[in-house]
C-alpha cells in the first residue's frame, strides 16, 4: 500500500506579504503607536475627570446668581486687571446654563517654536462668577496633564504644525498594520476559526502561546474601532484625507469656504457693549444650545484679524458635532449671518465631528468606555507583537546552535 502524504496548504502570497509588512511596520513604528495609543486613551475621559477637580470653580453659588449678568467688558477688565498678563484675552466661553461660571481663555503661539513648550506662549483658563466678576479658579493649561498628554498624541510635543507629520506617517502605516493583521487572523477553514474568537488557555502552559492569544484575539476585536481611531486621526494631519472624505460625503473636494461679509457700520464708532449685544443675540436664536464662545481680541486661530465677529454655538456640552456659526458686526453688533448646524452639508457636519468621533464622546458615555478598552488594547499591541517576534527570534537561536 502507498504512504499517504499529508501536505500542508500552502500560504497565499497575499499572507505572506501580510506577514512581512505587519513584521517590518510594527518593528519600526510599534514605539510611537504604543506612545499615540496611550496618551490617547488617558485622554478620552479628560471631561469627566476635570468637570469632577474644578466643580466648585465652574458652578458659581446659588445666592449670588441674580438675574442679569455682568458686562462681558467689565468681566474682561476685572480678569485683566487681576491676571495681569502681557497678552490680551483670547476669548470668553458663556454656557447657557446660568448656574455655570464663564471661562475666559488667554490663548498665545510662536509657530516658530520647535517644541510645545516654546510653541505655546500662553494657555491660562480662568473660571469667573458673572454676577459678580469673582474670580473663582485660574488653570495653567500650558502645563496642565491633558494639554500635555494631547500635545505628546498630536505631535510628541513637537511644533504642532510639522510635528503632526512625525504622528501621521506611523499612524498611517499602523491602519495598513490593522488591515494585514485582519488578513493573518482570518481564519483558513472552520476548524481554525474556533480558536480564533475566543481565548482557550486550559491546555495551554506556556506564556509564548498566550501572549500570542492576546496579540492575535484582543488585536481582531480592537481593530476594526482602531481603523475608526486612526482614520479620524490622520484627517487632522492630511489634506488630502479630509478631501476623500470631503468628495465622498459631498461631492466636493474641498468644504464651502466662508464668504467675507463687508461691514455696513464700518464707519460707525465701535459700541461699548458690542460683546453683550452678540451675547444676548446668541442667547435669543440658540436657547437650548449648551455654550458658545465669542473672540475677544479681533484675531481668529491663525492670529489674522478678523473683519467680523464670529460666534460658535455648541449644541451639547463636552461636543462639537453640533455647532452652529453666528457673524456680527465689529461695530455695531447687527447679527450678519446665521449658519445653523441643520444647514450644513455632509461633509461639513463630519468636519464638525471628527473630533467628537476621534475620542468617542460622539457616542456619549458609553462611546468613551469602549473607545477606552480599545485604547488599551492598541496600547498593549506593541508590546504583545514585539514579543511573539522576540521569541521566534529565540527560537530560530536554538534551532542554529
Amino acid at each position: 500500500m502507498k504512504k499517504k502524504h499529508h501536505h500542508k496548504k500552502k500560504v497565499s502570497s497575499t499572507k505572506k506579504w501580510s506577514a512581512k509588512l505587519h513584521l517590518w511596520f510594527g518593528l519600526s513604528v510599534g514605539l510611537i503607536v504604543f506612545i499615540v495609543s496611550l496618551t490617547g486613551t488617558m485622554y478620552i475621559f479628560k471631561d469627566e475627570i476635570q468637570n469632577q477637580l474644578r466643580k466648585d470653580v465652574i458652578f458659581v453659588k446659588t445666592e449670588t446668581i441674580t438675574h442679569q449678568p455682568l458686562s462681558i467688558e467689565v468681566l474682561r477688565e476685572k480678569v485683566a486687571l487681576e491676571i495681569n498678563e502681557k497678552y490680551p484675552i483670547s476669548s470668553v466661553e458663556i454656557p447657557l446654563d446660568k448656574n455655570k461660571s464663564y471661562e475666559f481663555l488667554y490663548y498665545e503661539k510662536d509657530k516658530k517654536a520647535w517644541n510645545y513648550f516654546d510653541e505655546v506662549k500662553i494657555n491660562k483658563l480662568i473660571y469667573v462668577n458673572q454676577y459678580t466678576g469673582q474670580i473663582l479658579g485660574i488653570y495653567n493649561e500650558k502645563y496642565d496633564l491633558f494639554p500635555i498628554l494631547k500635545a505628546i498624541h498630536w505631535s510628541l510635543l513637537l511644533n504642532s504644525d510639522w510635528g503632526k507629520y512625525v504622528i501621521g506617517i506611523p499612524v498611517v502605516l499602523f491602519i495598513i498594520m490593522l488591515i494585514t493583521g485582519i488578513i493573518l487572523w482570518w481564519p483558513q477553514n472552520k476548524k481554525m476559526r474556533k480558536g480564533r474568537f475566543s481565548f482557550d488557555w486550559k491546555n495551554v502552559k506556556t506564556w509564548k502561546r498566550k501572549n500570542y492569544d492576546l496579540h492575535n484575539i484582543l488585536g481582531f476585536y480592537a481593530s476594526f474601532i482602531a481603523l475608526i481611531l486612526g482614520l479620524s486621526g490622520i484627517y487632522f494631519a492630511y489634506p488630502w484625507v479630509k478631501n476623500v472624505f470631503n468628495i465622498t460625503l459631498s461631492g466636493s473636494l474641498e468644504l464651502p469656504k466662508e464668504k467675507e461679509i463687508k461691514s455696513p457700520d464700518s464707519l460707525l464708532a465701535k459700541n461699548n457693549a458690542i460683546f453683550d449685544l452678540t451675547a444676548q443675540e446668541t442667547r435669543k436664536l440658540y436657547a437650548t444650545s449648551s455654550s458658545f464662545r465669542i473672540p475677544l481680541n479681533g484675531k481668529n486661530k491663525k492670529g489674522k484679524d478678523l473683519k467680523n465677529i464670529p460666534v460658535s454655538v455648541y449644541g451639547e456640552d463636552g461636543k462639537f458635532a453640533i455647532r452652529n456659526q453666528l457673524v456680527f458686526d465689529k461695530y455695531s453688533g447687527k447679527l450678519l449671518a446665521n449658519k445653523p448646524h441643520q444647514q450644513l452639508n455632509n461633509a461639513e457636519k463630519y468636519a464638525n465631528a471628527n473630533y467628537d468621533i476621534h475620542t468617542g464622546s460622539y457616542f456619549g458615555l458609553f462611546g468613551k468606555i469602549i473607545w477606552f478598552i480599545a485604547g488599551l488594547i492598541c496600547t498593549s499591541l506593541p508590546v504583545t507583537g514585539f514579543l511573539v517576534w522576540l521569541g521566534k527570534q529565540k527560537k530560530k537561536g536554538i534551532k542554529t546552535l
